[in-house]
């Protein structure tokens, strides 16, 4: 996996899982870690997204980050809406789901999750016999990346005058969104 692909991960907060019910596509969106190169995610042992994956553990999973909206006339003077557009960056997952059985791989990937979501800390170990009962009674699926793709739209093959017209209008917006997505914009275009 690529820099890009892997800092997506590691940042976002939630992806969509996609999983096959009969000859229907289901998705639902959850919180997940990225752990040892695979996507690992937490719900109860009892429910649709179970049911589906033990039928069929064939799923895709993407994550998508948003970047600012830009308003036509943030490219173009021309007055069309063609150019109105919004920036982003996703990766798209296809793996094979699997029930985490083993208690020290479950505490393992707890722990990446919360370092994930309070990297300050402030919680006990999940060695602490306290967890005891809601690791037995969590289940945890590890989806092992068998391929993967990479999209961002940010830019990064438009004209220099475009591009540094989108820049000074999202300056002048200044918006925190904004702001994050000039960073990003100037790191893949590689200014």
């Amino acid at each position: 996996m690529t820099q890009e692909v892997i800092k997506l991960l590691e940042n976002a907060t939630h992806g969509t899982l996609s999983l096959v019910d009969g000859n229907k596509p289901y998705a639902v969106t959850l919180n997940f870690v990225f752990f040892n190169g695979d996507i690992y995610f937490h719900c109860s042992k009892r429910g649709k997204k179970v049911d589906l994956i033990k039928a069929n553990n064939n799923c895709f999973f993407s994550v998508v980050e948003d970047y600012s909206l830009i308003p036509s006339y943030f490219s173009s003077k021309s007055g069309l809406a063609c150019p109105a557009t919004q920036f982003f960056e996703s990766v798209f997952i296809e793996g094979i789901a699997k029930i985490v059985d083993d208690c020290e791989e479950k505490i393992k990937v707890f722990t990446a999750l919360m370092q994930k979501l309070q990297s300050e800390g402030g919680y006990q170990s999940f060695k602490n016999s306290i967890y005891k009962n809601a690791l037995e009674n969590v289940l945890v699926v590890k989806i092992e990346v068998k391929s993967h793709s990479y999209k961002a739209k940010l830019g990064q093959n438009i004209s220099r005058e475009r591009f540094d017209m989108i820049v000074g209008n999202l300056h002048k917006r200044s918006k925190y969104l904004d702001l994050k997505t000039i960073k990003r914009m100037k790191e893949i275009r590689c200014i």
